[in-house]
């Protein structure tokens, strides 16, 4: 067949490798976990709730507690977001007796986690409402918390 000349879709196929095909499959599997992880942490990141736990998770380490009095919202939802968070690979977190502390990610399995969570150490900075409550954040003491 010369340059120019139309081969139908069939002989396209038959002129194809199995490891040919095989390699395009892979390839587009490929593309669609790296589209999927894009998507999940960029929804984890649409919510107002995550996106204050993300900046107040850049200045320390948190517990629930914590994190629920510097929101004003219900455990129970701050778990929810925080677990949000951590399917995405933007936080994990460690036990240490009875307490549980969240901390952002390293990035270390993400090019898209790593570049957001850098990125967005510096976005936001001047919303008056993120700059309130990175004042609350140093005096958040979760043993002062759990006495109220």
């Amino acid at each position: 067949m010369g340059i120019g000349e139309k081969q139908d879709f069939d002989t396209i196929l038959s002129n194809l490798t199995s490891a040919g095909i095989h390699t395009i499959f892979i390839k587009i599997d490929i593309w669609k976990v790296q589209m999927n992880s894009f998507i999940k942490i960029m929804k984890a990141l649409s919510d107002p709730n995550r996106l204050k736990i993300v900046k107040m998770l850049q200045h320390r380490a948190l517990c629930v507690c914590e994190i629920q009095s510097a929101l004003g919202i219900s455990q129970p939802n701050v778990s929810s977001h925080l677990r949000i968070l951590e399917n995405a690979g933007l936080v994990e977190f460690h036990k240490d007796g009875l307490w549980v502390n969240y901390y952002l990610s390293d990035g270390k399995d993400s090019p898209y986690v790593s570049s957001l969570l850098g990125n967005l150490r510096h976005w936001l900075e001047d919303d008056p409402e993120i700059a309130k409550l990175m004042k609350k954040v140093p005096n958040l003491d979760r043993s002062k918390i759990l006495r109220r």
